[in-house]
C-alpha cells in the first residue's frame, strides 16, 4: 500500500471488478470513508460495511456486477485519478468539466469536505479533483 489512499482504493475496485470479485477489502480512513459514501450513494457499489480485524478498522465493499455473464467481459466501473501528489488539479465552481456530458461523476475535496461534482456547482465552490468515476 501506498502513501496515497485515493489510488489504492482506485485501483482495489478496479482490479476487484476486473477479476469478478464480489466484495473488496480497503482500509478505513476519513477519506476512504467519505469516498465510498459518495459512491454508494450514487449506486456504483450495492453495500457497505466497516469490519474489526485486531486493531484496525476496514471496509468491505460490495460490488455491483452484471448478472448476465455470457460473453466477453465489459468492466461496470472506470475510475480515474485525476489530481495526484505529482500533480495537483484544482478548478473552480464554473470550470468543473462535466463526464460524460454528466453521465458519471467527478469527487472533488472542497473547503467543506469530499463532494460529487453536482453538489459543488450547486454550491457554487471549487476545490482538487480527485477522481472521476463513469
Amino acid at each position: 500500500m501506498s502513501k496515497d489512499t485515493i489510488a489504492d482504493i482506485i485501483t482495489s475496485i478496479r482490479n476487484a471488478d476486473m477479476n469478478r470479485k464480489g466484495t473488496v477489502r480497503i482500509t478505513y480512513t476519513n477519506i476512504t470513508e467519505s469516498v465510498v459514501k459518495i459512491l454508494l450513494r450514487e449506486g456504483f457499489i450495492e453495500n457497505v460495511r466497516k469490519h474489526k480485524e485486531r486493531d484496525k478498522y476496514f471496509l468491505v465493499l460490495t460490488l455491483r456486477h452484471k448478472r448476465n455473464r455470457k460473453g466477453s467481459y465489459r468492466p461496470i466501473l472506470n475510475l480515474k485519478r485525476i489530481s495526484r501528489s505529482g500533480l495537483r488539479i484544482y478548478s473552480n465552481y464554473k470550470r468543473i468539466p462535466k463526464i460524460l456530458g454528466g453521465m458519471g461523476i467527478l469527487i472533488l475535496s472542497t473547503s467543506r469536505g469530499i463532494m460529487t461534482d453536482r453538489e459543488a456547482r450547486l454550491e457554487k465552490i471549487g476545490g482538487e479533483i480527485l477522481c472521476c468515476i463513469w
